[in-house]
């Protein structure tokens, strides 16, 4: 029977719940663990914590000092932009203007050349038309003198008199060729 009440009591015993002494010293242990962790271990974690959050905002402040310069370096670079695309328009219209003044210019300097050929074409076809009309009146004169005198059996050779006469008779010719028209 001891033996049957020493396996009972055994048996009683939970093998889930420790002993007391154990307990205690367990609790002791854990105690000066915990303080000696809060001690030593946990100013360095906050430190390290709190240097990365700093860290961290800091990097966030950057980020946005970083985003605002960029964001008025991108309007700088709008504004300049626009003001570039704004000077090569007016550049592009002067150079249009400036374009067609000269178009013009040279048009009128064409014109002009042109008018300057056509009345020097004029005067050089005066100038031929006299001096075949002179040409002619002489060797028409030469040849009527030629024939009258052929036909007379004489010679007409008396210069002053032959002009006199051949001039008469072309003037008269004239005279009525402008009449008829």
């Amino acid at each position: 029977m001891s033996q049957l009440l020493t396996v009972a009591a055994e048996e009683m015993e939970n093998p889930l719940v420790p002993p007391i002494p154990e307990l205690v010293i367990g609790l002791i242990a854990f105690v000066i663990v915990f303080g000696f962790l809060a001690w030593k271990l946990l100013p360095n974690i906050n430190k390290v914590l709190d240097e990365r959050r700093e860290a961290i905002e800091g990097g966030i402040e950057k980020a946005e000092a970083a985003q605002t310069e960029a964001q008025s370096v991108l309007e700088q670079y709008k504004a300049q932009l626009a003001e570039a695309r704004h000077e090569a328009a007016r550049l592009r219209q002067e150079a249009q203007e400036q374009g067609a003044t000269l178009i013009a210019e040279m048009r009128a300097e064409g014109q002009r050349q042109r008018e300057e050929i056509i009345a020097a074409g004029h005067a050089q076809i005066e100038a031929d038309r006299k001096a075949a009309a002179s040409s002619l009146r002489q060797d028409v004169g030469k040849l009527a003198t030629e024939l009258a005198g052929k036909l007379v059996g004489e010679s007409l050779e008396d210069h002053a008199r032959q002009s006199r006469v051949i001039d008469r008779f072309l003037d008269d010719l004239e005279e009525k060729a402008e009449a008829s028209r």
